[in-house]
């Protein structure tokens, strides 16, 4: 019998060293075109699918006496210990994102989350390859930083942009926003752990950036017109009342933003989800808890409370007046299509390679 497309199935491990060697890593713009690409077929209804979190507890990993007397040093940081499975389709493919995570894997010089992408062709469900996503995944979260500016942010004068995180996702953050948007942006401070790490994030920034980095001041928030939250904080990262009275904020991390905050923007001005179901059964960040704390249900309440989705069909919610907060728990099809135009550019650069 011969063998179809379909049939054909030699599954590869592409490591982030075999897709850099063979020059397949998605530049920015590459990797933005994707995003865009994902969107409309997210709106449209052509590409779909959900989220799994196992959290576990962390009562559990300090009980081991091998790590126990390091426990002071996460006083004001969760470990984040989950398995995470985002699974999507769309139009050719299939996609499974598997993620281990835990803050203490810096502590052994790994990094605190690792993702690991199955990509599939669609009819068969036959798994083509198999990618290191660490990198991608970063990045695709990196991404919702430029679409919030466009939607949510003013034209009338440059935006000042504060961002708080130093790790993988800011580092995402910083690329999209000056590939898409510095010519936009004003000020751009960064706040991290101390002055020192904000400057070794700076320091370490390696590819061509336009925009005005520098470590963030007292006087950052009250200044800033888009405040982007990436950290594993334990708790409120900001005092609303240093804020601008209508500023934009993009949350991407965990329970970092103050209820006082959240209970302003819900009397006066918008909230946005980039899916208020997923964000409502993950229940792990700040407007998710808000309801769930009082017993109730985010993805029932939101809706009669006006709040916004950015995958129903058309276009991101117009602003109005009043301040903004957007949450993003990340989106499984945005990590399917940056796997798929890997693996396409991959299969590319190969196919020129054996010629």
């Amino acid at each position: 019998m011969k063998e179809t497309h379909f049939q054909s199935t030699h599954a590869q491990f592409l490591s982030a060293a075999a897709l850099r060697d063979a020059g397949a890593e998605l530049d920015t713009g590459e990797m933005l075109a994707a995003m865009d690409n994902a969107w409309l077929d997210i709106r449209s209804g052509k590409a779909f699918g959900t989220k799994a979190v196992l959290s576990l507890p962390e009562e559990d990993f300090w009980r081991d006496s091998t790590v126990a007397h390091r426990r002071r040093e996460f006083l004001d940081e969760r470990l984040g210990w989950k398995l995470s499975c985002l699974y999507s389709v769309n139009e050719r493919y299939g996609g499974v994102k598997i993620i281990g995570a835990n803050s203490f894997n810096r502590q052994l010089g790994l990094p605190r989350s690792t993702s690991t992408i199955v990509l599939m062709e669609k009819k068969t469900l036959r798994v083509l390859t198999i990618m290191d996503g660490t990198s991608i995944s970063a990045r695709r979260t990196g991404s919702y930083a430029t679409m919030v500016l466009d939607a949510f942010c003013g034209q009338d004068k440059p935006v000042s942009v504060l961002l708080f995180g130093t790790g993988p996702t800011a580092r995402a953050v910083v690329e999209c926003l000056n590939y898409r948007c510095a010519e936009r942006i004003g000020k751009f401070a960064i706040q991290g752990r101390s002055i020192g790490r904000a400057q070794q994030f700076i320091d370490a920034i390696d590819f061509p950036n336009s925009l005005n980095l520098e470590p963030a001041e007292d006087t950052s928030l009250s200044e800033s017109d888009f405040i982007i939250t990436a950290t594993n904080a334990r708790a409120p990262i900001f005092n609303q009342d240093e804020m601008a009275r209508d500023a934009v904020s993009l949350h991407l991390g965990g329970d970092e933003i103050p209820e006082s905050y959240l209970q302003r923007v819900l009397r006066t001005g918008m909230v946005v989800c980039d899916d208020l179901r997923t964000v409502s059964h993950r229940n792990s960040q700040s407007i998710a808890l808000h309801f769930s704390r009082r017993g109730l249900s985010l993805e029932e309440v939101g809706p009669l409370l006006g709040l916004h989705d950015l995958t129903m069909i058309g276009a991101p919610p117009v602003r109005r007046e009043g301040p903004v907060c957007v949450t993003c728990v990340g989106l499984p099809m945005l990590d399917l299509y940056a796997a798929q135009a890997t693996y396409e550019k991959y299969c590319r650069r190969s196919a020129l390679d054996r010629r």
